[in-house]
């Protein structure tokens, strides 16, 4: 602090001599409005649309005058939100409730889940500047769609990227007059990006972007135009179910209002900087799925499924596996694999030497909120020293200002006292994702498997802060790392959630890995090697118990032309042959026919051509093929479906050769029905009751041994 200042002739103390009494929590608060400040300057001289560009100036004045000044920054308004009654968010509920109260619940839920789309389409919504408006409708009120995108401006998209200034939601501060100036515009766009993007969506989803949401948006472009709609008056009630549908507005990941210009350097970008330096703006996509409020799929267990699900024939026995775990945990049994061995994990080595204490592993970065502490500061010193050597092309500056950044947080491996290597990362909780930047290990120390065991660290680190998600950018150099480390291009973090988070880096991969929380990554490897031994003995025992040697065939005359089945023992003991019985299959056709539409009849409920037989009562619910307006995902979990229509008319067409064919299409009902549906549910309870009847009527037939 004593050397001479830049501008003037005083030392840097004189300058600062006003903050000596200053609270760290609020010299913290205005840091973060200097970097405010910082990026609507480079807004200011990067924006082209000239009302644009006077918000930002006037913002960067009041921030720049709450630093001078040392209060919080005051938007002077005439008026603040919110800027009109009802909300948007108010309106849209208000429609559902005056147009569908009167649905059934299952259709009353998809017009809740479109109204929750549009929502969240109007608040990611990039406004027209005023100067495009004009040119696009000149006789449209310029000056109040000014009033409108300034306050938009202001309180709900700058402060997405300014933390120091209070935010809000459009739809919750707006009303019909915004709705009004951007709802035909937003329309057109969100169909027709629909219909691009049709091929990719799933098929659960396609038929309600495709076919319900447009007509939704029309319905609703009829109450937002319309002069006496009553879904706009703060005095509509609510219908007879009393109170309004709690539609809430889901902002996954808020965009910009204009892209922020701000670049570290226009060289190419390392596979792992994946630094968010700024936000930058992306029009989010009406086709992104809803993470809040999903049902949980047919094909998911109930958390109590799995303890009433029976035992598989051919399960092995748990006593069979705790023999043999005995066995391989015994050091004296099983010797310990090399790990120079081709059968070691790449982490092997890396978890030795952290057990022998030769290396360690810390989540370090640099804090406003404590004091300075010297051994930390050096290791964040070697970090970016390892990260600048491994990783030439990125600017030093940039890597130092991220390895340096509060936001960001490093896991490092320390070797010996120093850093060897480490991962960069920045969490962001409330999306559900972290962001890897940087990850390397100096070259001297490469192919230990520590780059293995770094990221099975910062693994556990996530699922113990429960987030549960990683991204990151990586060129064809780093590809083939992270695919060993479980990313893939297959992202399963909806779009919507990193837009703006993260920087879009040209010429490199987005990746994405998912965690799993019942997985301890660290001793991944060696799970699996247990496993591996337990099968390999569980082989080992059984080879034993076949290579029984039994004697051989008997001699053979020419003069005997058959032998008893008695005579060959391996193959009577080791196949479990018998010879057929009663179950015999029926060699006429007609009389197969007749028998086995006797027994379908049995199974079927009684109808008009043969109303004397007997019916059963739990054969309704497979007297047809499975709707999938009535099972939602049904044909995504069940592969080959089978219904007792079906059945009749493959018998028709005398589909049915043999017995065993007509009793695997049989049996397929009963195990899809309880495939799909919970022990508990009636469907399932059918199916066993039906199963045990059909195999009756089976045996009275004579199709198989009683």
């Amino acid at each position: 602090m004593q050397e001479p200042c830049r501008s003037c002739s005083h030392t840097l103390g004189d300058h600062v001599t006003h903050l000596e009494n200053v609270s760290e929590e609020e010299m913290n608060r205005l840091l973060g409005i200097v970097l405010d400040v910082e990026y609507l300057y480079t807004c200011v001289h990067k924006e082209e649309d000239a009302d644009t560009k006077q918000v930002y100036f006037s913002l960067f004045k009041l921030l720049r005058k709450s630093i001078l000044q040392m209060g919080k920054p005051m938007l002077e308004a005439q008026e603040s939100p919110p800027f009109e009654k009802p909300s948007i968010e108010q309106g849209v509920n208000n429609f559902v409730q005056y147009k569908f109260s009167h649905l059934p619940s299952k259709e009353r839920q998809t017009i809740m889940e479109l109204a929750k789309m549009f929502l969240n389409q109007i608040n990611y919504w990039q406004l027209e500047t005023p100067s495009q408006r004009r040119q696009r409708v000149p006789n449209d009120d310029a000056a109040g769609y000014k009033a409108n995108y300034t306050r938009w401006l202001c309180y709900c998209n700058v402060p997405q990227f300014c933390d120091s200034l209070p935010r809000y939601e459009t739809t919750q501060i707006f009303g019909r007059t915004l709705v009004r100036s951007v709802f035909t515009v937003m329309r057109k766009q969100l169909l027709e990006q629909a219909r691009q993007e049709k091929d990719k969506l799933p098929p659960e989803k396609r038929t309600l972007i495709l076919t319900h949401f447009p007509k939704f948006l029309s319905m609703l472009e009829e109450e937002v135009y319309s002069h006496s709609s009553p879904i706009w008056s703060q005095d509509f009630l609510a219908g007879a179910s009393g109170g309004l549908i709690p539609i809430h507005t889901v902002i996954s990941a808020p965009p910009v209002a204009r892209p922020l210009y701000y670049s570290p350097s226009p060289v190419s970008v390392d596979p792992t900087t994946c630094g968010s330096v700024s936000p930058a703006r992306k029009t989010a996509s009406v086709l992104e799925p809803n993470p809040v409020g999903e049902k949980r799929k047919p094909s998911e267990p109930l958390p109590h499924e799995e303890n009433k699900r029976p035992r598989v024939v051919g399960d092995i026995p748990m006593e069979l596996i705790n023999e043999v775990m005995a066995t391989i945990t015994d050091p004296a049994a099983v010797p310990e694999t090399s790990l120079l061995s081709a059968h070691s994990a790449r982490d092997e080595a890396a978890r030795h030497e952290e057990r022998r204490g030769v290396i360690e592993f810390h989540v370090i970065g640099n804090s406003l909120n404590q004091k300075p502490n010297k051994r930390i500061l050096m290791w964040l010193v070697g970090l970016q020293n390892v990260f600048s050597h491994q990783l030439p092309r990125m600017p030093k500056e940039y890597i130092t200002r991220l390895v340096f950044d509060p936001k960001h947080k490093t896991l490092s491996l320390i070797k010996d006292g120093r850093v060897i290597g480490g991962i960069c990362f920045r969490m962001f909780p409330s999306q559900g994702f972290t962001e890897i930047v940087f990850c390397a290990v100096t070259s001297n120390e490469q192919v230990k498997g520590y780059g293995t065991h770094l990221m099975n660290h910062l693994k556990e680190y996530h699922i113990k802060h429960d987030i549960l998600n990683f991204l990151t950018y990586a060129d064809e150099y780093a590809i083939g790392y992270f695919k060993k480390q479980g990313f893939s291009k297959d992202i399963k973090v909806p779009k919507a959630k990193y837009v703006g988070y993260i920087k879009d880096y040209e010429g490199a991969t987005l990746m994405g890995c998912e965690l799993n929380p019942s997985i301890p990554y660290t001793e991944f490897s060696v799970i699996i090697k247990k496993q591996k031994e337990i099968i390999k003995k569980l082989i080992e025992r059984k080879q034993a118990q076949i290579r029984k040697v039994y004697r051989g065939f008997p001699v053979l005359r020419k003069e005997s032309g058959r032998f008893p089945s008695r005579a060959f023992p391996a193959f009577v003991c080791e196949t479990g042959w018998k010879p057929i019985g009663k179950g015999k299959e029926l060699k006429d056709p007609d009389q197969l026919y007749s028998t086995l539409k006797t027994i379908l009849q049995h199974v079927k409920v009684s109808n008009r051509y043969q109303p004397t037989l007997a019916s059963h009562p739990n054969a309704w619910p497979f007297m047809e093929p499975v709707k999938k307006t009535e099972a939602p995902g049904y044909y995504q979990v069940i592969r080959f479906p089978m219904d007792l229509k079906t059945m009749s008319e493959r018998l028709k067409s005398r589909y049915y050769m043999t017995r065993k064919l007509f009793m695997a299409d049989m049996q397929r009902i009963f195990t899809n029905c309880r495939e799909y549906n919970p022990p508990e549910s009636e469907y399932y309870k059918c199916a066993n009751l039906l199963e045990k009847f059909f195999y009756t009527k089976i045996k009275e037939a004579g199709l198989i041994d009683k």
